[in-house]
């Protein structure tokens, strides 16, 4: 048997490579949520990636692991919490966080492999050493047909290079007015208008004009967004790509709006997340818990990479590949995720700790007696100053005194309050939970080197 494995392998290594490459392309919609026909939104207009989730595997439970636009996208390229990537917050302007030098992102663990990289339109994460993608073309990311145009260019000039592509769409994030609906587009475009009165209202924003305008100019960004999957999808089918490419398909965090991006609540972290790999059973529904975590060590498991150990412990990734379970509706094992947050902009210090079951979420507030603080976009929106020049009590079904004051600790019980309204942290019935939810909290920081494990030390 050894020497018919023996000589199956030397046979293997002398027969000449006639394999296709194994390709990756990353598609990251910016502050998309839950806003998608195949995840059950009745207005939303997204008929391809509805497509692509019919072609491949749509993921009931995809998490973010901040919600945050530069420290998700970070997590999405080394595999790492913010906390253990140093990516704590926005990588542009003031602001400027890194990366910490010591890590390899994707472009750079997939090199000696052979790869050649490349991002389209947003990136959004620094040092350029981290991060040495090959080609980094810039551009409108909010339009497809020019995307689409890079996108066959850098495939084309790979030739029979294996190729890593990250497309950084922009929509949906807002723009410096609106959701940038009112720009000049070309006119194969799709202009797909929503009516302000039949939009759905999240249950963490009030429902009234203001909000409803501004839901209906979302949605718009989103068909637009939708048109730029589908003729990304084309551009592979035109190259022949499709039978070699891994496609994924996910949002960076949440919706642009209050009570949802820079929060850890569901609105904020419970994404969107397609994975189509070639040859796979089409239209599979997995109910595996994945997180962001995972994604690095998924495209390193499709290209045959083996992820390195970082820091100063020599710690694994914490993540592991998808791969396995993508033809699975049920994935044992998979029934648990974290989140780590530390800021937005500079000025929105508040570090924040998660860990999520399917029944509960466990929320550690470490700056607990801070204001919860406003990403600016947020903050200058008409759905936000709304509520403070009125003066409401309520945004939506939660009370904004407790959004901006928040505990020590936070547990909800999924099942029966999924909107996370009601903390039992303080409740005698959930001490059990309480208890084993901060024991695989700390575990995990443990294990990622929290730098912000001193502070449990000082309470």
């Amino acid at each position: 048997m050894r020497f018919l494995l023996s000589l199956s392998i030397t046979l293997a290594l002398a027969l000449p490579a006639t394999a296709a490459p194994q390709n990756v392309v990353l598609l990251v919609a910016d502050d998309l949520g839950m806003q998608v026909g195949c995840y059950g939104d009745t207005v939303a207009k997204t008929p391809n990636i509805d497509a692509l989730a019919k072609s491949g595997t749509r993921f009931t439970h995809g998490f973010a692991s901040v919600s945050s636009c530069s420290p998700s996208r970070a997590t999405l390229l080394t595999g790492m919490p913010t906390h253990q990537s140093g990516q704590y917050g926005l990588a542009h302007a003031t602001h400027n966080q890194h990366t910490f030098k010591n890590v390899k992102g994707l472009p750079a663990l997939l090199a000696p492999a052979g790869y050649k990289s490349g991002v389209i339109a947003k990136l959004h994460v620094q040092p350029k050493e981290v991060y040495p993608f090959d080609v980094e073309v810039a551009g409108n990311g909010r339009n497809p047909v020019q995307i689409a145009q890079q996108a066959k260019k850098f495939i084309a000039d790979c030739g029979d290079k294996p190729y890593f592509l990250l497309v950084g769409f922009t929509d949906p994030h807002r723009a410096a007015k609106g959701f940038a609906n009112d720009m000049k587009f070309p006119a194969e475009v799709p202009v797909v208008k929503f009516d302000a009165k039949a939009v759905p209202v999240p249950y963490h924003l009030p429902d009234n004009a203001d909000v409803r305008a501004e839901l209906a100019e979302y949605y718009q960004s989103i068909a637009r967004l939708d048109h730029g999957i589908g003729m990304m999808m084309k551009v592979l089918e035109e190259a022949k790509q499709l039978d070699n490419t891994l496609v994924i398909f996910l949002s960076d965090n949440g919706i642009p709006f209050p009570g949802a991006k820079t929060t850890l609540y569901d609105s904020g972290i419970h994404l969107p997340l397609i994975v189509r790999k070639p040859g796979q059973k089409a239209g599979v529904t997995c109910g595996a818990m994945a997180s962001w975590t995972d994604i690095t060590p998924t495209v390193l498991d499709w290209c045959g990479v083996k992820p390195e150990p970082v820091g100063k412990k020599e710690a694994p990734l914490p993540g592991r590949s998808l791969l396995s379970v993508v033809e699975q509706e049920k994935a044992d094992g998979w029934d648990t995720v974290f989140a780590s947050h530390q800021f937005h902009e500079v000025t929105t210090y508040y570090p924040m700790r998660v860990v999520r079951t399917r029944t509960h979420k466990y929320i550690r507030n470490l700056a607990h007696p801070l204001e919860y603080p406003s990403a600016s976009d947020l903050w200058g929106s008409p759905s936000w100053q709304g509520v403070l020049t009125r003066g409401d009590k309520f945004m939506g079904k939660r009370e904004v005194k407790a959004f901006l004051h928040r505990p020590k600790e936070e547990l909800y019980d999924l099942e029966k309050d999924p909107n996370e309204l009601k903390n039992l942290a303080g409740d005698a019935g959930s001490a059990k939970v309480l208890e084993d939810l901060r024991a695989k909290l700390t575990d995990w920081r443990k294990k990622t080197n929290d730098p912000w494990l001193i502070k449990d030390q000082h309470e």
